[in-house]
């Protein structure tokens, strides 16, 4: 009897959800949501999605319900966007439906939509009308930025001097360089590379962006409903990003201490400023935890990314040193020996802008985006989006769009050089996303790609520790970003 009583108090259960399922789907009818795999009672398309290979698996089964289509993590809908087309057609031309953020998981118990990466409606136009205006006031996209990213690229050099050709690890100093540079706009000045605290911080950084992309972290984000619960892996996440964010916090009460309205040295200042001057705007959203959390999305997206691309990169150039030799020859021939790069070469230097591009376009370091949500009922291709819809567009697929890369597969610098050897742009191109969500730091980002890749190779050849084609570029992990292998190099001074 009690075998049977268990067995029918567990068919009651999955009738219940099957039913709960049922009626949700009813529900959305309302919202006709595209078609998709048929999901399962309390997993929902477990069966389909392999949670250390979600992008391969969502990328698989496009080839069988087309670039648009819905899945279920666990019992939440989302409806997944792939290629060029379906992308550009939801991020571009229905910009404002689809400017909504879905935060992950892993991260929600840290931002609580929060920060100007993680938060919604008037929060979010607040936070980023002001930090775009901010950002742009201490130079972003100016010469004074760009007088601040040589001088970081020359203490660089400094450092891989120091090295004496002897093969090292490059992956923390890059890390320091790029960071310097955002901590000189948030912070108000760089540190010195040899500081116990900066050295640990960019640890915890690197390690929460491992974390982020481990396949437990994959599977968290799809079953967050259920695992929340229980301790695991995911709680480590959280504890990197609270000492991060317990940095920032005596950075501003600093900042509060030596405050001179009339003279602000840095973001913190900028933001402490306007706190005030909105104290008695009940509507404001100028406080401290808002201040904390964009100053944390800005010093960590300012800095992995940055540095990411960079890694992968020198991997790329050691794999494919003709690529390398070419680079050679058209920084000599553009800018020679004698003078440091400036971000006006860049014109004048199409190979370097290529192969860049190319970098970013293969290294495809956040492949499946931030997550989007609908911000009202939005028909989108015959289909019905109903609000706060779940919405994924995959970069991925846009960056390895065959109908818009030659070889979309292949590293190939030529995917963005036209047949007279010119610089050919392509609106495919989207690894800071596109629309009103585009990342912040896109033009700070592509000012200190030009210029720290340029600086190096100037100065230096990229010599690899094995055989070029022995060289994997396989992320060590592929999740939320593509993490870049560890490897060493020597460099070799020119």
């Amino acid at each position: 009897m009690e075998l049977a009583g268990a067995v029918t108090f567990f068919l009651v259960i999955y009738v219940f959800c099957l039913a709960i399922i049922t009626a949700k789907r009813k529900l959305s009818q309302k919202g006709r949501l595209p078609p998709g795999p048929i999901p399962l009672p309390l997993i929902g398309n477990f069966l389909q999605i392999k949670s250390s290979e979600t992008l391969k698996s969502l990328v698989k089964l496009s080839e069988k319900y087309g670039p648009v289509f819905t899945v279920y993590f666990g019992m939440r809908p989302a409806v997944i966007l792939c290629g060029h087309d379906a992308v550009k057609e939801a991020l571009i031309d229905k910009a404002e439906e689809f400017s909504g953020r879905k935060t992950n998981p892993t991260l929600e118990r840290t931002f609580h939509g929060y920060g100007e990466a993680f938060s919604n409606g008037d929060r979010w136009k607040q936070l980023r009308r002001f930090s775009l205006t901010i950002l742009r006031n201490f130079g972003m996209g100016k010469r004074t930025i760009e007088e601040r990213i040589k001088e970081e690229a020359q203490f660089l050099l400094e450092e891989f001097r120091k090295t004496k050709e002897k093969p090292f690890d490059p992956t923390y100093f890059l890390s320091r360089a790029v960071s310097n540079v955002i901590c000189s706009i948030v912070f108000g000045d760089r540190f010195d590379y040899a500081d116990k605290d900066f050295q640990a911080l960019m640890e915890m950084m690197n390690n929460s962006f491992r974390e982020m992309s481990t396949a437990w972290a994959q599977f968290y984000d799809i079953y967050d409903s259920y695992l929340k619960y229980f301790p695991g892996p995911h709680t480590k996440i959280d504890d990197i990003l609270e000492d991060m964010r317990l940095f920032i916090a005596k950075r501003v009460k600093k900042n509060q201490e030596t405050l001179d309205s009339n003279v602000p040295r840095d973001f913190i200042d900028c933001f402490l400023i306007q706190m005030e001057k909105e104290k008695d705007n009940p509507s404001s959203e100028f406080n401290i935890k808002n201040l904390e959390l964009t100053t944390l999305n800005l010093f960590f997206a300012g800095t992995e990314t940055v540095s990411s691309t960079l890694r992968y990169g020198f991997l790329f150039l050691m794999k494919y040193p003709e690529v390398q030799a070419k680079m050679h020859e058209e920084i000599d021939r553009v800018i020679g020996r004698n003078r440091a790069p400036n971000i006006e070469d860049r014109s004048q230097m199409p190979y370097m802008d290529a192969v860049i591009h190319e970098v970013q376009r293969i290294s495809d370091l956040i492949p499946m985006n931030l997550g989007h949500m609908v911000t009202r009922d939005t028909e989108f291709r015959g289909y019905v989006l109903p609000k706060g819809t779940e919405v994924y567009p995959l970069l991925s697929t846009v960056l390895h769009d065959p109908t818009k890369f030659k070889t979309p597969n292949v590293f190939n610098p030529e995917n963005f050089l036209d047949e007279n050897g010119h610089f050919k742009k392509n609106d495919a191109f989207v690894p800071f996303s596109s629309g009103k969500r585009i990342c912040l730091g896109e033009t700070l980002a592509r000012m200190e790609l030009f210029l720290f890749f340029t600086t190096i190779l100037q100065s230096f050849r990229l010599k690899p520790c094995i055989p070029p084609e022995n060289i994997d570029t396989t992320p060590q992990e592929s999740g939320f970003a593509n993490i870049p292998p560890f490897y060493q190099l020597s460099i070799i001074p020119r």
